[in-house]
């Protein structure tokens, strides 16, 4: 079929884990005929969830993508992560889309990621469908999520459709423009039969549409006037305007159904391909020129030069890396070169794709709106933009949320470290919210994303598709060792006399503390010839290798001064080896008379939280010997600034999660060391001795 731009409605179905959008995507598919059956979560027959990791918790972890034809339209479903732990692939994969259609459940309302989704679409001002799912269920209540979503969001939310009877009385809708009742059979087919409305209904119905009449008035100047003067009003007219309405975002239409027994759901499909915008409706993408401050506009049409934002990667073990682009002007063909204008390189390509859940279908070319896969592109990367080389122009894609929990990865077989990193490494250009390091100190992998579920998912995934076992544990805390008083005149002498030749060597030092953060220090001081010049290297070489253990807790040491002043050698018996074991010797006895303690990795953090919890979340971390700098507001949300021993923030993501009900975020990075309190010291040095 030939995709033509103004027929293309590219929406993203957002909103709350559990909410039902996975199922509302399934029955949109069967209505439109793109399967042959309603796909459900539940049994593992989804055409969208079909990761092995989705299947088993049931909840979707990455976007997948799918088309339904409807009324000579066609609708490319964009279906996302509602979990907090996989909300970095929704806000990538937005960038995608023209409108979106906010899923919320009629039981449980507007919850932290429906707020979290609906901050993601304003973003990238996307006009949106509210549709309130599963209105079968017990406790279901329309009126009241309405009134719930038009607080939280500010908005005039505006209901085109109300419910018929709720919870197991559930049987169809009621549309406020035709004045009409579609009653459906509960069987799973999506048919109805047209009616009159039921006559209980009818205050109700006449109470709603005069409020929708008055919100949608507000996005036609005309029509306005002509309601304050009385004058009714065409369904053509209101049906205009309410179109108008909803493609600047004035309107927010509310629709509602259930989408496990595909009620409501082709009175939702008339209204994604009605009001929200083709790609050719939207505002001209602006980029800049590469190398320059120069913005660029892109009309979305197809004889334009070609431009595309890679939004997504996925690693496929077998088609190798597949490369997802939302084409935003001009046409590319299969079988063509485009330009990396962010690596400034050329890439070649094979098929263009289009993606049908877990299998493509290959297409000759994209135009604008169209969102396409190509396989096995060497440099690119999400949010990359993709372009003709002649024209080149360069979009700001969107950044992935920071990390909040770090694990770190250890190979369940010895030995296959390096393929754990190499094989993560893969993972994360298919996830941008992950981030893999290498901590120099203890040598760990450690991994970090949004939450435990994120990481225990990455790590099955990465032994589904690349054969690698892994276990998390705890990260360790880079904790340090110093000293806190000099000592004077501190003397060591090697001396080792077995058959042959012996081993002789004697160092005197002067050692003292330095300031936190300063590194360490050595000063050579000798005068006269009691030491040849020619060992001084290894006595530094020596004193390197002693700071790499401390004598506290095996710990590095940091910040302090050692002064080689004098020594003795012997003709001999003295080698390099003699003056570095002795060197490294001397320096341990020092720091036993020079009062070691202990330091710790003090991070600072920016806490967000609504305000209500904000006393809870100070008290917290005063819990956690944190100390807190300042507070500013944002909207409803305060930021607490603070700084706290790492210690006792490994694990915040999980705590701060429970105390906010996963409505507070943080960030935090490493700010310096400080003195750890002694009792504290005494455990941790116990500890350490025990494991050696």
């Amino acid at each position: 079929m030939e995709r033509k731009a103004e027929q293309l409605r590219n929406v993203a179905f957002v909103g709350h884990g559990g909410s039902g959008k996975t199922s509302l995507a399934e029955a949109i598919l069967f209505d439109g005929k793109s399967t042959t059956r309603l796909g459900s979560v539940d049994d593992g027959t989804s055409s969208l969830d079909f990761e092995p990791e989705e299947i088993k918790r049931k909840i979707t972890i990455s976007t997948a993508f799918y088309h339904a034809k409807w009324k000579k339209q066609m609708i490319n479903i964009i279906d996302t992560p509602g979990d907090d732990n996989f909300l970095s692939d929704t806000r990538f994969c937005l960038q995608a889309a023209d409108g979106v259609v906010v899923v919320i459940e009629a039981t449980g309302g507007v919850k932290v990621g429906t707020e979290k989704v609906w901050g993601f679409a304003d973003e990238q001002a996307l006009p949106r469908i509210i549709f309130i799912n599963k209105m079968d269920r017990e406790r279901a209540d329309f009126f009241k999520v309405l009134d719930e979503a038009a607080r939280t969001f500010e908005i005039r939310a505006t209901p085109i459709y109300l419910p018929v009877g709720s919870e197991e009385e559930f049987s169809g809708l009621v549309d406020l423009v035709r004045m009409k009742a579609y009653l459906y059979n509960k069987d799973g087919s999506g048919k109805f039969e047209t009616s009159e409305i039921p006559a209980q209904m009818e205050d109700l119905v006449n109470e709603w549409r005069e409020k929708m009449i008055e919100n949608v008035v507000e996005a036609n100047d005309d029509l306005m006037e002509k309601y304050l003067e009385g004058e009714e009003l065409s369904p053509q007219e209101i049906e205009q305007a309410l179109i108008q309405g909803i493609k600047t975002g004035i309107v927010v239409p509310v629709g509602c159904g259930c989408a496990t027994l595909n009620m409501g759901i082709s009175q939702l499909m008339d209204l994604i391909v009605q009001g929200l915008p083709s790609p050719t409706d939207r505002e001209p993408k602006v980029g800049v020129k590469p190398d320059q401050e120069e913005p660029v506009k892109r009309e979305p049409t197809p004889e334009g030069p070609f431009s595309a934002l890679v939004f997504k990667t996925v690693a496929d073990p077998f088609a190798g890396k597949l490369t997802l682009m939302r084409v935003f002007s001009g046409t590319i063909q299969s079988d063509s070169t485009v330009y990396n204008a962010n690596k400034g390189a050329k890439e070649k390509f094979g098929q263009l794709l289009l993606m049908e859940g877990k299998k493509q279908q290959p297409v000759e070319s994209a135009g604008p709106g169209d969102i396409v896969a190509i396989a096995k592109l060497k440099e690119t990367a999400t949010g990359d933009t993709l372009c003709s080389a002649d024209d080149p122009v360069l979009y700001k894609g969107v950044e992935p949320l920071p990390p909040v929990l770090s694990y770190a990865v250890g190979a369940k077989v010895k030995g296959s470290e390096d393929k754990v990193f190499t094989s993560l490494a893969k993972l994360i250009e298919e996830d941008p919210g992950l981030r893999l390091e290498r901590d120099q100190t203890s040598s760990e992998i450690v991994l970090s994303g949004a939450g435990q579920i994120h990481l225990e998912a990455t790590c099955e995934k990465l032994n589904r598709k690349f054969g690698v076992e892994v276990e998390l544990h705890p990260v360790k805390v880079p904790y340090r060792e110093t000293i806190k008083k000099a000592v004077k005149q501190v003397i060591y002498r090697h001396k080792k006399q077995t058959g042959g030749r012996g081993q002789f060597a004697e160092v005197h030092f002067d050692v003292s503390p330095r300031e936190r953060d300063s590194g360490f220090e050595f000063e050579e001081a000798l005068t006269g010839m009691n030491v040849p010049r020619s060992f001084v290297p290894a006595v530094e070489k020596g004193l390197q290798e002693a700071l790499q253990s401390g004598i506290l807790a095996g710990y590095p040491v940091v910040d302090l001064k050692v002064r080689f002043y004098d020594g003795k050698s012997h003709d001999v018996d003295s080698s390099e080896m003699a003056f570095k074991i002795a060197a490294s010797m001397c320096l341990k006895k020092a720091i036993q008379e020079a009062t070691p303690i202990l330091l710790e990795p003090i991070v600072k953090m920016e806490i967000t939280v609504p305000e209500e919890v904000m006393g809870d979340v100070m008290g917290d971390l005063n819990g956690r010997r944190g100390r807190v700098l300042g507070m500013e507001s944002k909207g409803r949300h305060q930021i607490i600034k603070a700084q706290v021993p790492l210690a006792e923030v490994l694990q915040y993501a999980l705590d701060l999660n429970s105390i906010t009900g996963g409505r507070g975020t943080f960030t935090m990075e490493h700010s310096h060391y400080e003195e750890v309190p002694a009792q504290l010291a005494d455990k941790i040095i116990a500890a350490a001795q025990e494991k050696s």
